[in-house]
């Protein structure tokens, strides 16, 4: 499958800025399942300060901004070449030990819901295992925007059950690893059928799965990442996977707008040849 993305990020103050530095994790590697044909990242006005992997393998760019500032507009784009592996990226890379990524953080920590949640997760090996937690995410935490926010903890969620993929992404991590399994949170896009524009960008987990490596977990959707999706970038949590994250002087006081478009090219093809 081949997608372009349209990913812009608008930031409007009520006061003007007159610094920020900002941290973008907004280019796509290429890895198991996506090839990225074409990229590009553009923040209006801003200065590149410097760019680099970090110890989770994401591309990083630091970008400042200077002057009185009124908007920040960042557009991520481009096209990527995608197959369905069944949600398998496979085996481990990067700085990072597989230990680490057995690490709590503050939205991640296992309290007595989680806990709960993983008591009646049972299979016949790990995979298995892996996919009745999936399910029962799913089953437990309703999609429903509003609900939560990026600090939201996976004990809140199953709190409240209910929550947005980054909730649903949270509680699979936090369930994971206190099974023992490694996880890790994915920020990334995924094609909506019959839809091109999507409210936000994505997010699901991945358990390191014994004799199969890295595996992708989305229980928000219930099902292993396929050619739809994109991966982006990953971490212990939110906070590593972040599209956007930095600093900014100014008064406080911002609103935020976020277009995500990803479209099918080949099926944009075949429709305008019919």
């Amino acid at each position: 499958m081949k997608l372009k993305i349209s990913h812009v990020t608008e930031y409007h103050y009520e006061e003007p800025s007159v610094f920020s530095l900002q941290r973008l994790r907004l280019t796509p590697p290429t890895v198991a399942g996506q090839t990225i044909l074409n990229w590009s990242l553009h923040v209006e006005g801003a200065k590149p300060e410097v760019e680099y992997d970090d110890q989770f393998g994401n591309h990083i760019n630091l970008v400042s901004l200077e002057g009185e500032q009124r908007t920040t507009r960042i557009v991520a784009e481009g096209e990527v070449e995608t197959e369905d592996r069944n949600g398998v990226l496979g085996a481990h890379s990067g700085f990072c030990p597989l230990w680490l990524f057995l690490r709590e953080t503050p939205r991640t920590k296992a309290g007595k819901l989680v806990r709960e949640l993983t008591r009646d997760v049972s299979g016949e090996n790990e995979l298995s295992r892996m996919h009745a937690l999936m399910a029962a995410i799913h089953a437990t935490v309703a999609y429903r925007p509003g609900t939560s926010d990026t600090e939201t903890t996976a004990e809140q969620v199953l709190e409240k059950k209910s929550g947005v993929c980054q909730d649903h992404a949270h509680v699979f991590v936090a369930a994971a690893r206190s099974l023992g399994v490694p996880a890790r949170y994915v920020s990334g896009y995924l094609m909506m059928e019959e839809k091109v524009e999507q409210a936000a960008t994505h997010a699901w987990g991945e358990a390191h799965v014994l004799g199969l490596g890295w595996v992708g977990f989305d229980p928000a959707n219930n099902l292993c990442p396929d050619a739809r999706y994109v991966r982006v970038a990953s971490g212990l949590c939110y906070r590593d996977a972040a599209p956007v994250s930095g600093m900014r002087i100014g008064t406080p006081g911002e609103k935020l707008s976020v277009v995500v478009k990803v479209e099918d090219q080949g099926q944009m093809q075949s429709q305008s040849q019919s």
